[in-house]
């Protein structure tokens, strides 16, 4: 295990959250608590519940919630230990800035840089999505134009300041809100044949045990629908990212933290209870329709389709603006540490990392320019390549906290405000589990798991290689006006 370097605080480190600095002077406080309230409870609802979700109910039938459950376990406890890391030192960096410290330059070079590329590939692809259901309803504009017209207003959004992305996703976040909730209440009452005015007969609990009985494809049907959606949880941790530019960023990691369990299991779970509930889940409508266009359907609502296409395009914005913001504060982040160009770590005058901004949405741009050109190509490769990074991300974080909450315990142990379950034995636990999925999508060639881990594996060890050789370099020490661990907002934590 390499060395750590000394934390150094600078002038820039002590400003506080909301004091007005000058041109570069750093982030600052633009975030409400209802801004991350919401952005805490709608980072978790991503397009992929909505778009995905069909698919790992044709492969694991009823069983998915199995799947949902076993996934929502494992964001709530790799969350747990992100929000006690999170908790004593808030930062933009979030996970990334404490593998820096905890494992070394190495792992917050590599994991920031993949998780940064994540994010950049996500705009492209919820981009083009966002375009499809645009062009449907105004054909005259090319869905090209749309995604160029989407891409350019949160752009613009996110360089005006972070005020104004956080009152953007406190709408996008609170439409999403109110729709999943809806949808549970509404279902949870034809399932109970109480809904007012709706005849459905095949709705009940027993769809959860007929047709083929709840694991028609048995136990191992439900690591399949593990793979399948995973990669839908991605966007649990943006809270804890965003903190770091909130007016009580210690407070904020907290609440995001405690609440994770009761978000997975009411929009995960809850929602897809309701689905497999109201109707039988080999039925051709959910695999044609998608899930939750089937469920609105079977209750006889009206424009269902068009319904669903407005919250699945809420969805997608949500994510692109979203996206945005964590993409370019990870670059940001990078930047501050010295391992991304300076210009990154610099600000306007209103708190923007306008840099770290344009390069993001850049990438962003030449992604969906791939897309369009060489859909089963270039495009392609991105996108399996960008695919296992979240379980990459998960595995990080396991390894750093059980180095980081040693750190925290000699240095300021007044600081664990949040603590993990059961530590160290629950975050080796969970780490366990997360090696034995990745190992396990190797063996999946039908859902193209094994494409996916193969690529991402090659794009992390080249990552890996370049962070190696950057540190060699350098000789393991930092630019003078680099941070080893960026500043806690209250009283400094030395890495001494």
């Amino acid at each position: 295990m390499t060395s750590q370097p000394t934390t150094k605080t600078t002038e820039k480190d002590r400003e506080g959250p909301g004091e007005p600095g000058a041109h570069g002077s750093g982030l600052q406080a633009g975030l409400k608590n209802r801004h991350l309230s919401m952005i805490a409870i709608g980072g978790v609802i991503g397009a992929g519940l909505f778009v995905g979700s069909s698919s790992g109910i044709a492969t694991a039938g009823p069983g998915i919630l199995l799947s949902y459950a076993l996934v929502g376990t494992l964001v709530v406890l790799v969350m747990r230990m992100l929000g006690e890391m999170s908790a004593a030192n808030p930062t933009s960096g979030s996970f990334s800035a404490h593998a820096d410290r905890a494992l070394g330059s190495w792992a917050g070079f590599s994991i920031g840089w993949l998780y940064w590329f994540f994010w950049v590939v996500v705009l492209a692809v919820e981009a083009t999505a966002g375009a499809v259901i645009l062009e449907g309803w105004i054909p005259a504009v090319p869905q090209w134009a749309w995604a160029l017209i989407v891409m350019i207003v949160l752009t613009a959004t996110n360089l005006v300041s972070v005020g104004s992305y956080g009152e953007f996703e406190f709408w996008f976040a609170g439409i999403k809100v109110v729709a999943i909730g809806a949808f549970i209440v509404i279902g949870g009452l034809a399932v109970f044949g109480v809904l007012p005015g709706v005849d459905s007969d095949q709705a009940g609990f027993g769809n959860l045990t007929e047709h083929g009985g709840f694991l028609p494809h048995g136990a191992g049907a439900i690591l399949t629908g593990v793979l399948l959606v995973v990669f839908s949880f991605m966007g649990s941790e943006i809270a804890t990212l965003a903190a770091g530019e909130s007016e009580n960023p210690q407070q904020a990691v907290t609440k995001a933290t405690n609440s994770i369990i009761w978000r997975v299991a009411v929009f995960y779970l809850g929602s897809i209870l309701v689905v497999v509930s109201l109707l039988p889940w080999d039925s051709k409508s959910i695999t044609e329709d998608g899930s939750y266009v089937a469920a609105l359907d079977s209750l006889g609502i009206a424009h269902a389709g068009q319904i669903m296409n407005f919250i699945v395009l809420t969805s997608v914005l949500s994510c692109l603006n979203s996206g945005l913001y964590t993409a370019s504060r990870m670059a940001f982040s990078l930047g501050q540490r010295g391992d991304a160009p300076k210009a990154f770590a610099r600000t306007t005058s209103n708190g923007v990392p306008r840099t770290a901004i344009l390069a993001s949405v850049a990438f962003g741009f030449v992604a969906v320019f791939f897309n369009y050109k060489f859909p089963d190509s270039v495009f392609l490769f991105l996108v399996n390549s960008s695919g296992a990074v979240a379980l990459f991300v998960w595995l990080v974080i396991c390894f750093s906290q059980l180095r980081m909450r040693r750190i925290i315990q000699a240095e300021a142990p007044e600081k664990l405000v949040v603590k993990m379950w059961l530590y160290p034995y629950l975050t080796w636990a969970t780490a366990a589990l997360i090696v034995f999925i990745l190992g396990y999508m190797l063996t999946d060639t039908e859902h193209d798991g094994r494409t996916t881990i193969s690529l991402s594996l090659l794009v992390a060890a080249v990552v890996l290689v370049i962070a190696f050789v950057k540190q060699k370099v350098r000789g393991g020490r930092r630019p003078a006006d680099a941070t080893a661990a960026p500043a806690d907002r209250s009283d400094e934590v030395s890495a001494g």
